[in-house]
């Protein structure tokens, strides 16, 4: 039922508005001079061209399936041994039940057993030391300017060399009635220096929706939820360390698959051993997370990395490649028939199914925000994962001079600077994919088998 809402038909069935969508992108990419709406989108990103995104997804899609190949024996083996019939298949409705079990069977790891070393308050203060090493910020609280509700706190953010301030940072964690739900960081004032009063700083959010504890005790929150913080945090950097003239250009204004690179890039602060020994204390004891334990999260890592994505994946090529046929003047397309012959030519395991079926693909027709764009989100991982490498590579996590390469070039520069020659500028080449592979445990193309 959930996987085929809007595709039920009657009056909220959505096939028959997808198809008008589709044709009247078509018809404006024609008028403004592009092939497809795929053109008209990525002309203006780092990666250029549609065929571009495809090749690189299509690097990823062959060994993601081979893994969920890899998952799905191990669920039919570990079912078979509690009893299951012979012919036993897994289902897309099975899979998250079975591979739960699988992750407990193989790493006896309990998402619950991380929580106790996961308080809110204590990873936000680790947020903050990570902004002091790599972006030599402080944070200093405020109780004197105005908030939008009694939850959300405000903190001044300094240049911890000049002592002048670079923006104000809003926090919102936690989940109440007409809220959004998820997480996200917004920008309430963009950093510029246009206006005639002298230099304009930035004011940022992050908001969170957290179940708020009762008085005196502790928001503790899953592994999962204190990567999403980080990640929300590196979009709130990326706007602090904006330096340029320009409101429009400034901070996250940048193209659509390369704003998430900053953010994607800071999940990586996380796990380190100076944050997690300093800030994952048990809530009760004060005692630091277990080696042991953070040993074993380690080896899950790239649990199920072929299902996430594998379900990513597939959403992504099929909005590309809808957005590649709509051309103006052809014949409309059918979405419910175009997304089942994708994933047919694709290879689509039967046991999983995209993360966003067509019908209530809110991201890419609710607005053009992602059309032909929600490839961008593994875009940017890519580069994520080649830019952390760079730290790798020389002094580690906290290395000071790869530090600087990456505020002079990518955090300062907004959309001041193509994105490939600011990559280029702090990484010395352009990004290659082989550090995203070996991260979701998947083999590098080209490399030489042992």
């Amino acid at each position: 039922m959930f996987t085929n809402r809007g595709d039920n038909g009657g009056a909220h069935d959505n096939n028959a508005l997808i198809t008008q969508i589709l044709t009247l992108r078509a018809e404006r990419a024609h008028l403004l001079g592009y092939a497809t709406h795929a053109h008209l989108r990525l002309d203006n990103t780092m990666a250029k061209t549609p065929e571009a995104a495809v090749r690189l997804m299509e690097q990823v899609w062959t060994p993601a399936v081979a893994r969920v190949r890899e998952e799905v024996a191990d669920m039919l083996a570990l079912a078979r041994k509690e009893g299951a019939p012979a012919d036993f298949n897994i289902e897309p409705w099975d899979y998250r039940y079975y591979a739960e079990k699988v992750r407990k069977a193989r790493y006896d790891l309990d998402q619950n057993e991380v929580k106790p070393y996961l308080q809110l308050d204590k990873l936000r203060e680790g947020m903050f030391w990570v902004a002091g090493e790599l972006f030599n910020f402080s944070f200093v609280p405020l109780t004197d300017v105005p908030v939008y509700h009694p939850d959300v706190r405000v903190w001044q953010v300094n240049d911890r060399t000049s002592g002048k301030q670079v923006g104000l940072w809003y926090f919102d964690p936690y989940a109440r009635p007409g809220k959004n739900s998820g997480a996200w960081m917004n920008a309430y004032r963009d950093q510029q220096r246009v206006d005639a009063a002298g230099p304009v700083t930035t004011i940022v959010s992050n908001n969170s929706n957290f179940v708020k504890g009762q008085p005196g005790e502790p928001v503790l929150i899953s592994w999962t939820d204190a990567t999403t913080l980080f990640h929300e945090f590196g979009h709130a950097l990326h706007g602090l360390s904006s330096n340029v003239t320009y409101p429009t250009l400034s901070g996250t204004n940048v193209v659509r698959d390369y704003v998430e690179f900053p953010s994607q890039l800071l999940e990586n602060w996380l796990p380190t051993p100076q944050v997690l020994n300093r800030f994952a204390l048990h809530h009760q004891t004060g005692q630091p997370i277990p080696a042991a334990l953070v040993a074993r999260i380690n080896r899950a890592s790239t649990f199920n990395e072929g299902f996430a994505t594998t379900e990513f994946l597939a959403s992504a090529l099929v909005d590309m490649k809808l957005h590649l046929a709509g051309v103006a003047g052809s014949a409309p397309i059918d979405p419910d028939k175009f997304e089942r012959e994708t994933l047919a030519q694709l290879g689509m395991p039967h046991e999983l199914v995209m993360r966003h079926r067509t019908p209530q693909f809110s991201h890419v027709f609710s607005s053009d925000g992602y059309s032909a764009g929600y490839y961008s989100y593994l875009w940017s991982v890519v580069l994520a994962a080649d830019a952390f490498s760079a730290f790798t590579e020389a002094g580690g996590p906290y290395d000071r001079a790869v530090a600087a390469r990456l505020r002079q070039h990518v955090f300062t520069v907004g959309n001041t600077v193509e994105p490939a020659a600011g990559y280029r500028a702090f990484r010395g080449r352009d990004p290659k994919i082989d550090a995203l592979m070996k991260r979701r445990g998947f083999a590098v193309p080209g490399a030489a088998k042992k």
